[in-house]
């Protein structure tokens, strides 16, 4: 039978699959996926307390659902499932992430005048504009906090520069030269 048949189209598998190859294959540029210490630990507990705490709750949650008989208008039973795919699937998103992960410890470093993964940059923009970033990994990006992925263009442009360096950053808005005022290696919590 084909799939289209048996799968529920509010599952998103899908999706998360190619979002999962995407991860492992175009957005890491080959299978690493470097990763703090930090957030490695962050990933690793997410993973754990699916697997050990929600799941196992769940599962319970939907036995007890399905003892009290007719399935097809149980509430418990029809979400519960459809959480318990969710969880499932995240856990072989995390699985995945966490087979691949490359732990780099930024305190480690001992070239500490270049831009590296890890590193804190503080830069310029050409109207005077200063700000932070550090470079992470994927999994960890959160650019409200100045926390940029390692393969986005800022990083990108920001690799192996040194202090007093400008650098070009390419925006669809256009090119833009940062000046890179200060490279430290601090811990990324």
């Amino acid at each position: 039978m084909s799939k289209a048949f048996v799968r529920d189209p509010e599952d998103g598998e899908e999706d998360d699959e190619r979002d999962l190859e995407a991860l492992e294959v175009g957005a890491s540029g080959g299978a690493k996926n470097y990763i703090t210490p930090a957030g490695y630990a962050r990933l690793r507990e997410e993973f754990k307390r699916l697997w050990e705490v929600e799941r196992p709750e769940l599962v319970k949650t939907i036995a007890w659902a399905a003892s009290n008989g007719d399935r097809s208008e149980n509430a418990d039973y029809i979400y519960g499932k459809r959480r318990l795919r969710e969880i499932d699937r995240r856990i072989r998103f995390l699985s995945k992430r966490l087979e691949l992960a490359e732990v780099v410890d930024p305190l480690q470093r001992e070239e500490r005048d270049r831009v590296f993964f890890g590193a804190t940059v503080r830069v310029r923009s050409g109207a005077g504009e200063a700000r932070c970033v550090t470079i992470v990994g994927v999994d960890e990006a959160d650019p409200a906090r100045g926390r940029v992925s390692w393969v986005s263009p800022i990083a990108r442009a920001l690799l192996r520069a040194r202090a007093g360096d400008v650098v070009t950053l390419h925006t669809p808005a256009g090119a833009e030269d940062l000046d890179v005022l200060e490279i430290s290696y601090l811990p990324v919590d």
